[in-house]
C-alpha cells in the first residue's frame, strides 16, 4: 500500500513518501517532454521523444552547418559527429539535467555535460571546436581568452564540460536501463501506483460542490458552493467579483461537517450561447418539508455573466423523507436531453416500502431521470423524450430512465477518443455505498443498478437478491470500505495536453482522499484498477506544479479543452474557506508544442476581476536574464576553478549571474553604513547564495521571519529586494534550516499585496511579537 499521512503544518493530505526519484525527464522550457508532430530530419533519434519540435530540429541542423563551414573534409569528417551530437543533447528528453537546468538554485550551462571518458576522448579529437560551440553564447572575442587556455588542458577542458552525475551525463543517458525503461509512460510506484502532479488554479471556496465550462468558446469556468453561490472564474484564473448565481437564502444547508444537503449541481443548457438558460439542483424546505428543487433560469440580457434572478422557474420537485442521500446531478446528454440523478431518500438500507424506493418505479427516489427542457417557454417546464423506457409502463414514472440506484454523487459523461470517437456519449457514475462497497457504473437506458437487492457485486438484501426478475446491471468496478467510503465520481480523461492520460477514468473517495483509476480492456471490455498517488521525488519539480492536495475531494471536472480537475477541500463544511480546485498533470509526457493552442474568446466584463494566487507552491524561485560570465581566472588560486561554481566544485561550464541587490547583509569596514532597516537577506547552512532561510535588518539586529500567512507574494517582495523579479512560492517549516537560540524572531503574521518594497511594509504583527519558533522560519529559493 501507498504510505499516507495527514500534515499537521498544513492541513494538507499527502500522497506518498519523499525520496529522490532516478529519473527526471524535462526539457529547457521546464516542461516534459514530447513526440514531435513531424519526424525530425536532423536530430533523428529524438523523433519518437524529446524536446525538439520540427522547428527547432532545422535551427540546430542550421547551426551545425553553419559551424562545420570552418572545417576542410579530414576536420568534418573527425568532428562532424561529436558536434552533431552536442548540439542535438538539446532534444534529449533529459535536456534540462544535461545543461543543469532543473534546479533552481544552479546557473545553466552553455554547453550540456559529457561524461569523463567521452569528454577526453572529444578532446583528442576535436578540442579546439569549444571555442565555435560557444560561439552563439556571446561574441567570439569574449571567448577567445577562455577557449585559448583550456583547450591546451585536458584537466581543465574537461573539468568545464564534464557533468559528474554518471547516470545522466552524455553519452551514458542513452544507454541507461534506469533512465530509459517505461521513458514517456506514466511513472509507476512499486506498488504500481500512477503518479501524477496537481496544478492549483483555485482557491478558498467554501465546499465547492460542482464546477462546469460555458462551451461558448471562452473557456471560463463556473463553480459552485454548497452554500448557493456559483462563481465565473475565466481563463486566465481571474474570478469575477459578482457571482452568476446567489440562491444562499433559498437553499437549505448548514455550517456542519458533512451536511448533504445545500446547492448540489448546475448544468447549461447544452446551445447556452442562444438559449441563455442554466439548470440547478438544490435543497430547499417548503412548510417545513425538505425537498429536491430543479430549477431553471435565465441570463441577464445585458450580462453573460449573471442570471437573471427574478428568472427562476421551478421544473421539478421531489419530497426528501431524511436529510441525507439527496444525489444531486445534472447532465446534458449527448442526445440533449437533461438527466437528473437523485438519491434513495436517506436513512440507512433504503427501508421505505416492500422493495425500498430504488426498485420502486413508482417513486422518482432512487433514480435516473431523462426530461425535455426545449421549447418550454409557453407550455409546460418539460416534456418527455418518447423512448424513455418507462413511458408506457403501469404505475411507473415516465421520467425515469434507470433505476436501483443508492445516492449517485458525481456522473459524467465520456467525450471519446480524440481521433477514433471510441467511447463517446458513456455516462459513468460514482453510486455511494451503504456498510461495505462502493462502485462505479455506466449508465443505459432502462439499467437497473441493483440497489438495494446488491451493494456493489455482493447482496445486501438477500431475499431481494435471489429474485430471479432482479436483471440487475452489475458495475465495473467496486472497493471495499477500507480503500475508502464514499465514492466520487470522476471523468475519462480526453484532453489534448497529456495524451498518456487519454481514455483512463479517473475518480476519487471523499471520506478516505484515496484518487484512483480504471482502463479498459477494449478487448476484454474488463477495466484495470490503478491508484493514483503524487509524483515522488523530483517527477513534480515542474514550475507551478505541487504534490499535495487536502483530503476530502467533493467533485470532479473537466474545462473546455477536457483538460482534468477535482475539487477538494480540508474542512468540509459549507461555510469553511478551505477548499481548492486542482487540475491534474502528467509530467511523463505532454503534447507536441503548439498541438494544443487554445484562443479564448473574449468576454465582456461587469464588475472587476479579482486575479488568482496559489496557496500551495514548491520552492520559489526568481527570475532574471543572467549575463555571461566570460572571464578567466589568472590562476586557480585567484579565483574558482573553470566550470566551477561558487558553492560546488567541477560541475561544468555555467551561465553565473549576480543580483543586483546590495549584498546579503555582511559587516561592512569603518566609514560604511549598515544595512537599512527592513534589508532582506538568505541564510544557508551550505553557503548557498540563492536559497535559504529569509532574514530581515531591523532595529540593528538581523532575525527570522515566521511562516504564518507567508505567501508567494511576500516570497516576491523578498526576491525583489534581492534584484529579482519575483517569487512563485516560499518554504515553510524551517525547510531550509531554522537559525538558532542566539536569533531573535522579528516578524510574524506577514501578509503582503505583493508591491511593497519591504516586508516592513507589509501587514503584520509588532516587531519581535510573535507565537511561533524557530521550526516556523520561513524561506526562500532563487533561480540564477
Amino acid at each position: 500500500t501507498v504510505t499516507r499521512s495527514l500534515s499537521t503544518s498544513s492541513g494538507l493530505w499527502v500522497i506518498g513518501s519523499a525520496w529522490r526519484g532516478c529519473c527526471h525527464p524535462q526539457c529547457l522550457d521546464y516542461k516534459p517532454p514530447f513526440e514531435p508532430r513531424k519526424p525530425l530530419a536532423f536530430c533523428k533519434e529524438y523523433s519518437k521523444f524529446g524536446c525538439c519540435d520540427l522547428e527547432k530540429d532545422e535551427e540546430i541542423s542550421l547551426r551545425f552547418y553553419t559551424i562545420m563551414d570552418n572545417f576542410d573534409h579530414s576536420g568534418y569528417m573527425t568532428c562532424a559527429r561529436y558536434i552533431r551530437s552536442i548540439l542535438c543533447l538539446e532534444c534529449s528528453p533529459y535536456a534540462a539535467h544535461l545543461y543543469d537546468a532543473e534546479d533552481a538554485n544552479t546557473p545553466m550551462r552553455t554547453v550540456p555535460g559529457l561524461c569523463g571518458d567521452y569528454c577526453s576522448e572529444y578532446w583528442q579529437q576535436c578540442r579546439y571546436t569549444l571555442s565555435l560551440l560557444l560561439e552563439d553564447s556571446g561574441s567570439p572575442e569574449q571567448f577567445a581568452n577562455l577557449t585559448a587556455t583550456i583547450e591546451e588542458d585536458r584537466t581543465m577542458f574537461c573539468n568545464f564540460l564534464e557533468l559528474k552525475d554518471k547516470q545522466y551525463c552524455y553519452p551514458n543517458v542513452l544507454t541507461n536501463a534506469a533512465l530509459n525503461a517505461n521513458l514517456g509512460s506514466v511513472r509507476e510506484d512499486p506498488e504500481g501506483c500512477l503518479e501524477l502532479c496537481l496544478q492549483e488554479v483555485a482557491n478558498g471556496l467554501r465546499n465547492p460542490v460542482a464546477m462546469i465550462h460555458a462551451n461558448d468558446g471562452t473557456h471560463r469556468f463556473l463553480v459552485a458552493e454548497q452554500l448557493g453561490y456559483v462563481w465565473v472564474y475565466l481563463a486566465n484564473g481571474s474570478r469575477i467579483d459578482r457571482p452568476f448565481l446567489n440562491l444562499t437564502r433559498a437553499v437549505l444547508t448548514s455550517p456542519w461537517a458533512g451536511d448533504e444537503r445545500g446547492f448540489l449541481c448546475i448544468a447549461l443548457h447544452p446551445r447556452f450561447t442562444v438559449v441563455r438558460k442554466a439548470y440547478v439542483y438544490y435543497s430547499v424546505s417548503v412548510k417545513k418539508e425538505e425537498r429536491i428543487r430543479i430549477s431553471e433560469f435565465t441570463l441577464l440580457t445585458h450580462d453573460d455573466n449573471q442570471v437573471d434572478h427574478s428568472s427562476e422557474r421551478t421544473i421539478l420537485e421531489v419530497a426528501e423523507p431524511a436529510s441525507n442521500h439527496n444525489g444531486g446531478q445534472l447532465l446534458f446528454g449527448h442526445d440533449g436531453y437533461l438527466y437528473i440523478f437523485i438519491g434513495d431518500g436517506g436513512r440507512a438500507g433504503d427501508p421505505f416500502g416492500k422493495f425500498g424506493n430504488a426498485q420502486n418505479k413508482s417513486t422518482l427516489l432512487g433514480k435516473v431521470l431523462r426530461i425535455d427542457v426545449d421549447d418550454n417557454d409557453d407550455g409546460a417546464p418539460y416534456s418527455l423524450p418518447s423512448d424513455n423506457p418507462f413511458l408506457r409502463e403501469n404505475e411507473a414514472r415516465p421520467e425515469i430512465y434507470a433505476y436501483g440506484v443508492r445516492n449517485m454523487w458525481r456522473c459524467s459523461i465520456d467525450r471519446g477518443d480524440r481521433a477514433t470517437g471510441r467511447g463517446e456519449g458513456r455516462m459513468f457514475c460514482g453510486d455511494v455505498g451503504q456498510n461495505k462497497y462502493e462502485e462505479v457504473d455506466i449508465i443505459v437506458k432502462g439499467g437497473n443498478y441493483g440497489w438495494r437487492a446488491k451493494e456493489g457485486f455482493s447482496c445486501y438484501d438477500r431475499k431481494l437478491c435471489q429474485n430471479s426478475s432482479l436483471d440487475d446491471i452489475l458495475p465495473i468496478f467496486a472497493y471495499p470500505h477500507k480503500l475508502g467510503k464514499s465514492v466520487t465520481g470522476g471523468y475519462v480523461y480526453r484532453g489534448c495536453q497529456m495524451p498518456n492520460l487519454n481514455g483512463l477514468y479517473i475518480f476519487g473517495d471523499f471520506m478516505s482522499g484515496r484518487l484512483m483509476s480504471l482502463k479498459e480492456n477494449v478487448t476484454s471490455g474488463e477495466w484495470q484498477y490503478n491508484e493514483v498517488c503524487m509524483g515522488r521525488g523530483q517527477t513534480c519539480r515542474f514550475p507551478k506544479l505541487i504534490d499535495s492536495y487536502f483530503k476530502y475531494i467533493i467533485s470532479f471536472a473537466e474545462d473546455e479543452a477536457g483538460e482534468l480537475y477535482f475539487l477538494a477541500t480540508g474542512s468540509p463544511s459549507a461555510t469553511a474557506r478551505a477548499g481548492v480546485i486542482y487540475k491534474i498533470v502528467d509530467t511523463s509526457r505532454r503534447a507536441a508544442p503548439g498541438k494544443c493552442s487554445i484562443k479564448p474568446l473574449p468576454v465582456k466584463i461587469k464588475g472587476k476581476l479579482i486575479h488568482f494566487h496559489p496557496k500551495e507552491a514548491r520552492a520559489p524561485y526568481c527570475s532574471q536574464s543572467p549575463p555571461l560570465n566570460t572571464t578567466l581566472p589568472k590562476s586557480r588560486e585567484d579565483g574558482l576553478r573553470l566550470g566551477e561554481k561558487p558553492e560546488r566544485r567541477g560541475d561544468g561550464n555555467q551561465v553565473h549571474k549576480r543580483p543586483r541587490g546590495r549584498g546579503n547583509g555582511h559587516k561592512r569596514g569603518r566609514g560604511e553604513k549598515g544595512p537599512r532597516a527592513g534589508s532582506v537577506r538568505l541564510v544557508s547552512a551550505e553557503g548557498l547564495s540563492s536559497r535559504g532561510r529569509v532574514e530581515i535588518f531591523i532595529r540593528g539586529e538581523w532575525g527570522t521571519v515566521c511562516d504564518d500567512l507567508f505567501t508567494s507574494k511576500a516570497g516576491g517582495v523578498v526576491c525583489r529586494q534581492l534584484g529579482f523579479a519575483g517569487a512563485l512560492a516560499v518554504m515553510k517549516r524551517a525547510a531550509l534550516g531554522e537559525a538558532d537560540r542566539s536569533v531573535r524572531i522579528l516578524l510574524d503574521d506577514v501578509e503582503c499585496e505583493g508591491g511593497e518594497r519591504s516586508l516592513l511594509e507589509c501587514r503584520r504583527s509588532r516587531v519581535g511579537k510573535h507565537n511561533c519558533s524557530h521550526g516556523e522560519d520561513v524561506g526562500n529559493s532563487l533561480q540564477l
